[in-house]
């Protein structure tokens, strides 16, 4: 055989060699890509995003759109090829596989934990909107979970209303770790509790708990990385209740990103006219219940996602301004908020047509 052809023939074994190990030696990455992209004043698969009973509400138009990020699941083990060819792609992101999924996390877990998050962001997202329209909203503590094999499993449960911890009355999730730390671990605390399972249905609809319990808990020392403290092992948190019916309707969706323009939303569908004059404005942005935005995961994806479907404008979180920045989808304008306060001026500033002063991310 000659040498050419020789050489030329090892070379093409050895192409075909690596090609193949490639294909299938595994890499610890995951892929992260724009998803879907939702109007919240708008319908998805067949019916209102938001429903909202019992109020008045009125005709809008534009857009106020929630973002999302597809990445790949916990058990799927991206190989070298796919890493590259990620790396390569202006709309994809690879990142390190325990970057999406700490601690290895299961596809469960993750998708558990999205789901609750998914949940508190749509609670927070309607107390800031009725906050900012000064409904009252009626606010109650709660215990969230409950971490298993500790001294409150089988004694305190999801749901239960917290009235106090020792006698002194609880305002905040907050004051529970603060009471039940004063103790020295080993010590008893005593919850006063109106259990869930007790509460009658017109009492979880209008959060008026009245049968109230005590139940005495053992401490324990805490595992964690933080100093050493007494706990009995839940986590509070807060439950409300609203004067009338807000429901969101979206399935498959997770995470607590969509808080900021779910409140939008209610606050649009509440108030006459419209919020963005008839514009196309996608964002993101977590929120709690006085309204502060939060950072988010995937802004890249989410902007990319967004102009892709037709936004002119993109609400940002300012933690996420300079990421978002560094990327910009051509004819997409960037505005750093900080607040649901800050979100509405820029609003504002949009339906006048005056855009001058926009606090934009990069400028």
């Amino acid at each position: 055989m000659p040498r050419r052809t020789a050489t030329m023939l090892a070379s093409t074994l050895m192409l075909i060699a690596l090609l193949c190990a490639g294909v299938f030696i595994p890499v610890p990455y995951s892929e992260m890509s724009p998803g879907p992209t939702v109007n919240t004043l708008g319908d998805h698969g067949g019916e209102p995003v938001l429903q909202i009973s019992g109020r008045k509400t009125y005709a809008t138009s534009g857009h106020l759109n929630m973002t999302t990020v597809r990445v790949t699941s916990a058990d799927y083990r991206m190989n070298l090829v796919e890493a590259v060819y990620g790396w390569l792609a202006h709309d994809n992101k690879v990142v390190q596989h325990e970057t999406l999924y700490p601690d290895g996390k299961t596809e469960e877990q993750s998708t558990q934990e999205n789901a609750e998050e998914f949940s508190q962001s749509q609670e927070s997202a309607k107390v800031a909107a009725l906050k900012e329209l000064d409904v009252p909203v009626k606010s109650w503590v709660i215990v969230s979970t409950v971490v298993k094999g500790s001294p409150a499993e089988g004694e305190l449960h999801a749901g239960d209303v917290i009235k106090a911890v020792d006698g002194t009355a609880v305002k905040e999730p907050d004051d529970v770790a603060k009471l039940v730390t004063k103790h020295e671990p080993g010590q008893n605390v005593r919850f006063t509790i109106v259990p869930a399972k007790e509460q009658t249905a017109a009492e979880k609809e209008k959060r008026t708990p009245t049968k109230t319990e005590d139940i005495t808990i053992t401490t324990t020392t805490s595992d964690d990385a933080g100093e050493k403290r007494a706990i009995v092992g839940i986590s509070a948190g807060t439950d409300h209740t609203f004067p009338f019916t807000i429901d969101i309707k979206l399935a498959d969706v997770g995470g607590p990103s969509a808080g900021l323009m779910f409140a939008l939303g209610i606050y649009d569908k509440l108030t006459p006219g419209s919020l963005t004059g008839g514009k196309f404005v996608a964002g993101t942005g977590t929120i709690d219940d006085e309204g502060k935005v939060g950072p988010i995961g995937g802004i890249e994806m989410k902007t990319v996602g967004a102009r892709a479907k037709g936004a002119q404008y993109f609400l940002t979180p300012a933690d996420n301004c300079e990421a978002a920045a560094k990327d910009t989808p051509e004819g997409l304008t960037l505005i750093k908020v900080d607040t649901i306060e800050d979100a509405l001026g820029a609003l504002k500033d949009l339906r006048s047509g005056d855009t001058a002063d926009l606090p934009k991310c990069g400028t």
